[in-house]
């Protein structure tokens, strides 16, 4: 199976999301990344590391993403090396340009999938209602383009792959022009990429009690996240929600407080290294995957945490 996994980048940073796609690629067959841009010869060393072949397409007009061009280049080479699979990230910019490329394509299109069985055909899995159910989807027909999870394929192996110029430009100048990038505002953080993560749930109580956690995370040297009821209610923005309708976590230590542990949840946190609950109510789904678990009121736990931190 020619699977081909899609590169994002942006000022001049790789997103990880591009190795998880090779990661999947791997598991799927030939591995081909594709990286699309004005120099991208460093974006493509870091892919060959994943990759069986890396396919550059470089102009001074692919500087900023452009979705009309990205179309057209993608176009041209999916003619010359025709694809099984099309991965691409699950991102704002990927679930822009993927439909109107499986459109382009005539190709089935699976969005935010978050599991991939090859065994007895291609079988994509996704969540519906609002993350209360897994579905699996069989693709009946090639090629085919998948969106994917941040997240969701972390694991993967090593390569030394194969560098290609493929010598590619745009066939017309795109419709639309890149005016600006908005950076997003100060202080947001990247939950995904933390090693530590303290997450609060309800039992947290109250939006004052938010900086109690913080503390703690900053003590620990991670960062705060939520459950969805702690978003819900405004406590925390929506870029810090764990969970199957937020963001799949994996860091080395996931320390959820209050957090009851529905399933929704659950499944953007199983897979962290070291899991510690605190927790209540003994009967909390959340201690059936913990490694540790406290069954204690919070409150009681933090500043207790705190003092045995505080001159480490």
């Amino acid at each position: 199976m020619k699977v081909f996994a899609v590169a994002e980048h942006r000022f001049g940073e790789l997103n990880p999301l591009s190795i998880e796609l090779l990661n999947l690629a791997n598991k799927l067959g030939e591995s081909n990344a594709v990286v699309i841009g004005k120099d991208v010869a460093k974006f493509a060393g870091e892919l060959a590391k994943y990759a069986d072949k890396v396919w550059k397409i470089e102009d001074a007009s692919l500087e900023n993403y452009n979705p009309e061009l990205y179309i057209d280049v993608l176009l041209q080479l999916f003619q010359k090396e025709k694809p099984d699979v099309v991965l691409i990230g699950n991102t704002a910019q990927g679930a822009e340009y993927a439909p109107y490329l499986a459109v382009k394509l005539n190709a089935p299109i699976v969005t935010d999938v978050v599991g991939v069985n090859a065994t007895n055909g291609l079988v994509a899995s996704r969540f519906v209602m609002q993350g209360k159910i897994m579905v699996d989807l069989k693709i009946k027909s090639m090629p085919c383009v998948l969106t994917v999870r941040q997240g969701a394929f972390k694991e993967g192996v090593q390569k030394s792959g194969k560098i290609i110029d493929a010598g590619i430009k745009p066939s017309k100048p795109a419709g639309r022009k890149f005016i600006e990038y908005i950076q997003p505002e100060a202080g947001e953080v990247d939950i995904t990429k933390s090693n530590i993560i303290v997450a609060v749930g309800r039992g947290i109580e109250d939006a004052a009690n938010i900086s109690l956690a913080e503390e703690l995370a900053k003590a620990l040297g991670g960062v705060v996240a939520g459950s969805r009821p702690v978003i819900d209610n405004g406590w925390l923005p929506k870029d810090r929600q764990v969970g199957i309708s937020g963001k799949v976590v994996k860091p080395k230590l996931y320390l959820a407080l209050g957090i009851s542990g529905a399933f929704q949840h659950v499944m953007g946190m199983k897979d962290s290294e070291l899991i510690v609950a605190v927790n209540k109510d003994p009967e909390a789904p959340i201690f059936g995957v913990a490694h540790y678990g406290i069954v204690a009121n919070i409150f009681d736990i933090i500043p207790e945490l705190l003092d045995k931190l505080k001159g480490k």
